[in-house]
């Protein structure tokens, strides 16, 4: 007999008492699974059924090329930001596009503003391409800098975007055509990382990515559920971003402009589509302290919008139901309870079970993970990835990535503890200081 199933063997008889196999089962499962894996199935369903319906649809063709304004947040991109202008003259897109770039604090930042100033959109070689800069001489930070491009916009169509992400030339063309349904108020694109293999923290980001933000909002966009338009790259009806105030003070902007758009769903029978065609490529943090920091930032400000700023309007009636149990389900078990499940979990098996019990449930919980991790893998290999032999060398990362995102959920914990007893959130480096104090407590 080998030694694992030796080891099965002995704690099967150890447990084998008045609870019988039901208390070796409940001490080796880890009960979460049986929430994750529900919303996993749903993620692969919403999968098969975009990768079928693709392989099946008859192409047409459409008129509709309105306006686009892309309003480009700069504040120490340098000379990055002429990349993320060439990328926007150069899309596919028939129609106008008007180019905004606003830059933060601009006495400070010259390096910046040089570069907005410097580059120069030639009209012979770009015709439909409008170039109109602002240079916000005191910091106010990004949402400051939206809601700035936004008043001078003039588009149908406004796209909030970093100043560091370049785009693949047809972006515009893919994102714009589900403003063509007018119950569309905004639409998710998708992001890659674009320095993947900088070092061992950013190629795992880049798997990250692909498998638990890529492919999940297509399959969570198959049922309307997308929870959240990202910051760095989303595309927006002007007329419903206007009549909502625009972007909101605090960190962590676009999910709460997401929660607040969402709170016309039901009211309006609205929906936010994810469009995988429409790619921005970024930067990642390139040492582990960088993307802790990130992340504490990031996940901190998710107990900041779901239990202080948006508590009241997590409400089926305006929501509707099924957008209601979605944001239960996803946003305060998965990204609030959790993190601490895991976390509390872990701690106890280190400190309660003895070795040889320990190891085993490790390696059990670890292969459950990696078959999981693979599955999604190869999912998105064969349906979803339009550059499957760039994505398939991040395969050899699968093996590590269980433990990877065992450490970010339990990072996730700490971020959340951070915000309760320090508000963390009014520490972010999106904005000043004196901006995030001066803004309503929640």
């Amino acid at each position: 007999m080998s030694p694992f199933m030796e080891q099965l063997y002995s704690l099967i008889s150890a447990f084998m008492g008045t609870d019988g196999l039901s208390r070796l089962f409940y001490m080796l499962f880890p009960l979460f699974l049986i929430f994750e894996l529900p919303l996993m199935v749903l993620v692969m369903l919403g999968v098969l059924r975009w990768f079928t319906r693709r392989r099946t649809r008859v192409p047409k063709t459409s008129v509709y090329c309105p306006r686009v304004s892309c309003i480009i947040t700069c504040y120490s991109e340098g000379m990055d930001v002429q990349t993320t202008l060439l990328s926007l003259c150069e899309q596919t897109y028939p129609g106008h596009i008007e180019m905004i770039p606003v830059v933060d604090g601009a006495t400070v930042n010259q390096p910046t503003l040089s570069a907005v100033r410097g580059f120069i959109v030639d009209p012979q070689l770009y015709p439909r391409r409008h170039l109109r800069p602002i240079a916000k001489w005191q910091r106010g930070g990004r949402v400051s800098s939206l809601n700035a491009g936004l008043s001078l916009a003039s588009g149908e169509i406004v796209m909030a975007l970093d100043g560091d992400t370049s785009f693949d030339n047809n972006m515009v063309s893919s994102i714009v055509r589900h403003f063509e349904d007018p119950s569309v108020p905004a639409v998710a694109g998708s992001l890659r990382v674009r320095n993947v293999w900088a070092s061992w923290v950013t190629a795992m980001q880049a798997l990250e990515y692909l498998l638990s933000i890529h492919m999940s909002k297509i399959g969570l966009s198959e049922w309307n559920l997308v929870n959240n338009v990202s910051g760095a790259f989303g595309a927006f009806r002007r007329s419903f971003l206007v009549k909502i105030g625009g972007w909101n003070t605090h960190t962590a902007e676009d999910l709460d402009l997401t929660l607040r758009i969402k709170s016309y769903f039901k009211r309006h029978d609205l929906r936010i589509p994810f469009e995988p065609e429409a790619i921005g490529h970024t930067d990642a943090p390139k040492t582990l302290r960088d993307f802790l920091m990130q992340r504490l930032r990031w996940d901190g400000d998710l107990f900041f919008l779901y239990i202080r700023k948006h508590n009241r309007n997590i409400d089926p009636k305006l929501l509707g139901w099924r957008t209601f149990v979605m944001i239960l389900l996803t946003g305060f078990f998965f990204q609030l309870v959790l993190p601490f499940l895991i976390f509390s979990y872990t701690l106890t098996a280190l400190f309660v079970l003895p070795g040889k019990t320990l190891l085993f449930l490790f390696v059990l919980v670890y292969l459950l993970y990696l078959l999981i991790t693979a599955v999604l893998f190869f999912a998105m290999l064969v349906m979803v990835s339009d550059r499957p032999r760039k994505d398939a060398v991040l395969g050899l990362l699968v093996p590590v990535f269980p433990l990877f995102m065992l450490i970010l959920r339990c990072w996730s914990a700490v971020a959340m503890l951070n915000e309760i007893f320090r508000r963390g959130h009014e520490e972010s480096s999106m904005a000043p200081w004196w901006v995030l104090k001066r803004a309503t407590r929640f």
